[in-house]
């Protein structure tokens, strides 16, 4: 089993990757959970079929009580109403503070699930057990929980670490390969933003059969590099910035397809290349890296480019989380596995696209 900890003060966390793990899910949530009698689990309409009933198995015999809620597969189920009817569903289930939810799925459960358990009671703890590679490499890991509303993505929701994060890589097989491929844009992301020896691993690797042979390297590198600028910068007010290279424009790629054209992981992977082509006119990347990056994007099955309007642009950075007023910081690289603050006028970024 490889084992990180996430050492925020007061917070403190594992990630724990091991294949099998899922059939362990009882023991090691027993180990970090040793008050909670209840548990409440939430997953999706695709999860469900197909790890529900071993992990809701796993959890009696450490015994817990549990109860499930099966929300529709799909971006659509992470609002406002989703979010009522788990915080009614938990309390008819008698959560108490000293119980805690489980989510089960790829990203859209666990920003629901985090959501609802950082309001519920002012916040009880709860457990991401993340069965997507976006999920697994990324929004799993940071304490970043939210719900969508029709203004934008992400737009209301809070800070709330993890008791526990259970990482299985063998749920991954059963993933298609559009999803695993959205999984890689943020597994690139990594390499571009802290650590070029792994972004020249994947470029050795430009298949989802070489990835899946090192995976659990790849997982444990992503969350250590997250873990590591999480921990200086856990309200994303500075360092953690860096992690949105790509979401910037990502974002409006996103509301250009109505958040249903293109997923999360195409409109990073386009908002990567793009960024970097920015950063190549403003001086600051080298025009090799641009290539490099637009290259293992399109090896991976990820659009290199993503069609929008300068009306779409403007909305998307008009609500993006890191603007403030008038400005907005864009993440660029000024070499590989190293990215860089760059603030400027929004009006100043919408000339340049």
């Amino acid at each position: 089993m490889k084992t990180l900890t996430v050492s925020l003060p007061g917070r403190e966390y594992d990630i724990l990757i091991q294949p099998g793990l899922l059939s362990q899910a009882g023991e090691l949530c027993r180990q970090a959970l040793p008050r909670a009698g209840r548990l409440f689990l939430v997953t999706d309409s695709n999860v469900a079929p197909l790890y529900l009933s071993r992990v809701e198995e796993s959890l009696g015999a450490a015994g817990f009580r549990t109860a499930a809620c099966v929300i529709p597969a799909g971006e659509q189920s992470k609002c406002a109403g989703q979010l009522s009817r788990l915080w009614e569903d938990m309390a008819a289930f008698g959560l108490t503070r000293a119980d805690a939810v489980v989510a089960l799925g790829g990203g859209v459960v666990g920003d629901l699930a985090g959501f609802a358990a950082a309001t519920l009671l002012r916040g009880v703890d709860f457990v991401q057990i993340p069965t997507t590679l976006l999920s697994q490499v990324d929004s799993s890991v940071g304490g970043k929980v939210a719900i969508d509303l029709a203004h934008g993505k992400n737009l209301a929701g809070a800070f709330w670490q993890p008791r526990l994060v259970l990482m299985d890589p063998d749920t991954l097989d059963t993933l298609d390969d559009a999803t695993f491929s959205d999984g890689m844009a943020e597994v690139i992301k990594y390499g571009c933003i802290a650590d070029e020896d792994f972004l020249r691993t994947l470029e050795r690797r430009p298949s989802r059969g070489q990835v899946m042979e090192i995976i659990q390297e790849v997982l444990y590198t992503c969350c250590d590099l997250k873990r590591q600028v999480v921990e200086r910068d856990e309200r994303d007010t500075g360092e953690r910035m860096v992690l949105n290279f790509g979401h910037t424009l990502g974002h409006a790629y996103e509301l250009a397809g109505g958040y249903r054209a293109w997923t999360h992981g195409q409109g990073v992977a386009a908002g990567m290349v793009r960024e970097a082509e920015l950063g190549v006119a403003l001086g600051l990347t080298p025009p090799s890296l641009a290539v490099r990056i637009a290259q293992l994007v399109q090896a991976f099955g990820l659009p290199r480019s993503i069609p929008c309007t300068g009306e779409e642009y403007a909305a998307a950075i008009g609500l993006d989380k890191k603007g403030a007023g008038e400005s907005i910081t864009l993440i660029l690289l000024d070499r590989p596995g190293h990215a860089m603050r760059y603030p400027l006028k929004k009006q100043q970024l919408l000339s340049l696209l």
